[in-house]
């Protein structure tokens, strides 16, 4: 006992005694120790409490600290964050006694299974594949909460704005838990109103052709472009900038996409805010060459740039990706093409230089394509005019980024440049989103010469993945049935051209104005590539059997027809090649205000059947902008069919028209005709001509879409068929009698039409008059049509 009230005593007195008993060195050493370790806090072990499924060494190594380590809190603190940032533990305590320190755990559950209820709309396996909780994974609220934003932008991708997610977590044995997303999706919200405000070259309903958003209508179950998308309002402020740029406005911005969700909830309102700028014509275009031993010359046919034409930045991409080709094909890999604008706004022109130098020596060392779910990487690959091991051109990676955005499969396209694995060396990574390619469209309407007509298609543009299109086409009225079955693939062998296939049937009741109604059932190839930036052709073979029957039902029979079937039969099997050149110059695919279009085609019958013909047909428009709101638009058409190797023309192989081509004139309502049963008998040779006026309403909005037209139409149609002049003023094979009247003078007709982009579809109401005709032809004054597409 004295020895503990020695040592109490402290200092040289507990030294002394203590010397008494033991070896001076053995209880120096121990005391000094002692009395260190409570000074410092020195850490002597490390317990772990409260695991069960994790190895205590495990927790020990997120540590900071080890056995034989002074006792730091702010190294405490760390450990305690490190275990934390496992996600392996809903709790952590770090205690000490003495120089024990004790870390005590409570770990997460692990879940056992993740179930959604209450999703109609999206499948349980997208939103499965979404979340990153996982069945057998550590449990962890915070991972939890990510899970349930997650779920909310899947169902705001679709436009679900109302969604909401609770997840409910069930504790079972064994540490585990069930995890329920429990969601209440709430109705779509739509586009209920687009609107553009700065726009003043092109209308509301122009812009709205352009974006990919589309309002909302009465056939918004036939398509998902009418769901607020703000993935897709960005897409569309891009495809607003492209437009504006490729019809001369190179200062045209979208400062703003702003999308207004109504009182209720149930809509937003969108609103594209535009500064458009001048318009700019190309001024000045010129190479310049600073690569020795490269043709420059020859550089100049590669130019699709001229002095004079309105500005257009496709074009002068285009012709950068040219120019960087042709030099490449002069053994100049690296060649780099910077145009350099100057644009003058005095003139309102812009000149161009193509500045030729050489690049930096990059050369591609992989391309690594992600996010393509569906379409397959050859459909992709194949847009770049680059491999791996090409020279590296950072102007022909951003021309395949735009083409891959232009093929319509992909929501957003990244093309994103890292280092390679040597500094010559650099890795393109390809992210994309994809979107849905399929379509649904539904086609209705009235018209005054076919009554109601409609129309339902099924399209894919991205047929399992091969970027592929496919369409099935069901249309028809009270005297039309058609269905088409159409095939194309884009990029036949790699190349840049097209070619596919068409099956078709087809039936049209012409008793009413010709006597007779005709079916036509067959298919054809086809083969289509460019010839120059907007010029195309296409040739194909096309194979039919076609027949035509006479119309008895209470009324005269036609004699012509009746005396053609008594002579050729009903059916005629029909062998013919085709070919037609396009040129497209217009500044809209749907509505332009600018520009031409040109069509040539032609026809041969004759590689075996029943008939021989040759079938020469042209198109031309033009769109010429007289004011910003008001449009001039000329068109003119013509055809003609002629027999060879003393082959006449079938009827169903003839011209018939009327108030389709020149207004005013009924269906079927002019050319040549049987003035006994007063029925239409077709003609050889056609040709029209058209000049319309289009401007908006004054003092109504433009969003309302509801103009006007001014016209004037010209044409003729005339040259019957050999059996019809020969069978003229006489009887048939049944002693039927046929008259002839046959006549090639001009029938004219002035008018006006009311348009209107309504809801279902753009409508039109024409109101014509006749100005020249003949005595046999038949009038109409009131026209009507309407078709859509949804």
């Amino acid at each position: 006992m004295s020895q503990f009230r020695i040592m109490s005593l402290g200092g040289w007195r507990v030294l002394a005694l203590i010397a008494t008993f033991v070896p001076a060195a053995t209880v120096f050493d121990a005391t000094v120790f002692d009395r260190a370790a409570l000074a410092q806090g020195v850490v002597r072990d490390i317990q772990v409490e409260g695991n069960r499924r994790v190895e205590p060494e495990t927790v020990r190594s997120y540590l900071q600290f080890n056995v034989g380590d002074a006792y730091d809190g702010g190294k405490v603190d760390g450990s305690l964050k490190a275990l934390y940032g496992t996600g392996l533990f809903s709790d952590v305590n770090i205690d000490r006694d003495g120089g024990t320190v004790i870390i005590r755990v409570v770990e997460n559950p692990v879940v056992n299974q993740v179930a959604f209820e209450g999703n109609s709309e999206v499948e349980s396996d997208t939103l499965r594949t979404e979340v990153q909780t996982k069945e057998r994974s550590v449990f962890t609220r915070a991972r939890v909460q990510a899970d349930v934003q997650r779920i909310l932008d899947v169902y705001r991708r679709q436009g679900r704005f109302a969604a909401s997610v609770e997840p409910k977590v069930i504790e079972i044995e064994q540490n585990r838990v069930n995890l329920v997303f429990e969601i209440t999706e709430g109705g779509a919200t739509k586009v209920k109103g687009i609107t553009f405000t700065g726009n003043y070259a092109f209308s509301d309903s122009q812009l709205r052709d352009i974006i990919s958003t589309t309002q909302s209508g009465w056939f918004d179950f036939l398509k998902g472009t009418s769901i607020y998308d703000p993935d897709r309002m960005s897409l569309d402020r891009e495809l607003l900038r492209q437009y504006y740029l490729k019809n001369g406005y190179a200062d045209a911005t979208v400062v703003a996409a702003n999308a207004e969700l109504d009182a209720d909830g149930s809509g937003f309102f969108v609103n594209f805010a535009i500064e458009e700028g001048q318009r700019y014509n190309f001024g000045a275009i010129a190479v310049e060459n600073s690569l020795q031993g490269l043709n420059g010359q020859g550089l100049n046919a590669e130019i699709l740039t001229e002095q004079g034409d309105i500005y257009n930045a496709a074009d002068v991409d285009k012709t950068v990706e040219k120019l960087t080709l042709a030099a490449a094909e002069q053994g100049f890999a690296f060649a780099r093409v910077r145009p350099r604008a100057t644009p003058d706004p005095t003139s309102r022109t812009i000149g161009v230089v193509y500045a030729v130098d050489e690049g930096p020596r990059i050369y591609i060392e992989r391309i690594n394509v992600s996010g393509n779910e569906r379409t397959k990487d050859h459909v992709i690959r194949r847009e770049f005019r680059l491999a791996e091991g090409d020279a590296f051109n950072p102007m022909l990676v951003d021309r395949a980024k735009k083409r891959l955005s232009g093929l319509g499969f992909f929501k957003s396209v990244e093309v994103k440049r890292r280092p390679g694995s040597a500094e010559d060396r650099v890795v393109l990574d390809v992210e994309l989103v994809e979107q849905s390619t399929g379509e649904l469209s539904f086609g209705a309407g009235y018209s005054t010469s076919e009554g109601v007509i409609g129309d339902v298609s099924i399209t894919e543009r991205n047929l399992l993945g091969n970027g592929q299109f496919l369409r099935l086409k069901f249309a028809g009225s009270f005297e039309r049935l058609q269905v088409d079955l159409s095939f194309t693939e884009p990029r036949f062998l790699d190349y840049n051209m097209s070619a596919g296939f068409d099956l078709f049937h087809k039936e049209i009741d012409q008793s009413e104005e010709s006597g007779f109604s005709s079916r036509r059932t067959g298919g054809g190839v086809r083969l289509g590539f460019p010839l120059s930036e907007n010029l195309w052709m296409q040739t194909g073979y096309g194979l039919d059997v076609s027949s035509i029957e006479i119309d008895t039902d209470g009324r005269n029979v036609n004699a012509l027809v009746e005396e053609e079937i008594i002579r050729n039969g009903e059916q005629t099997i029909t062998s013919a090649a085709n070919s037609t050149l396009t040129y497209d110059k217009r500044n809209h695919p749907k509505n332009p205000t600018s520009g031409y279009y040109l069509q040539v085609g032609g026809e041969f019958a004759g590689l075996g059947g029943d008939v021989q013909y040759g079938r020469l047909s042209a198109e031309a428009r033009g769109y010429y902008p007289i004011t910003e709101k008001i449009t001039f638009v000329g068109r003119a058409i013509a055809g003609h069919i002629e027999g060879w190797g003393d082959e006449d023309i079938r009827l169903n192989d003839l011209y018939f028209r009327g108030g389709e081509t020149i207004r005013g004139f009924d269906r079927g309502g002019f050319g040549p005709r049987d003035t006994i049963t007063g029925d239409s008998v077709g003609g050889q040779t056609y040709w029209a001509t058209t000049a319309e006026v289009r401007f908006p309403f004054p003092f109504i909005p433009d969003e309302i879409g509801l103009g006007g037209a001014v016209f004037a139409d010209a044409g003729s149609l005339f040259g019957a068929n050999d059996l019809a002049k020969s069978l003229s003023g006489k009887k048939n094979s049944n002693g039927r009698d046929f008259l002839l009247e046959d006549d090639a003078s001009v029938r004219s007709s002035v008018g006006g039409s009311i348009l209107w982009n309504s809801p279902v579809g753009p409508l039109r109401m024409d109101f014509a008059k006749a100005l020249t005709k003949e005595k046999y032809d038949e009038e109409q004054f009131f026209r009507f049509g309407a078709s859509t597409k949804f």
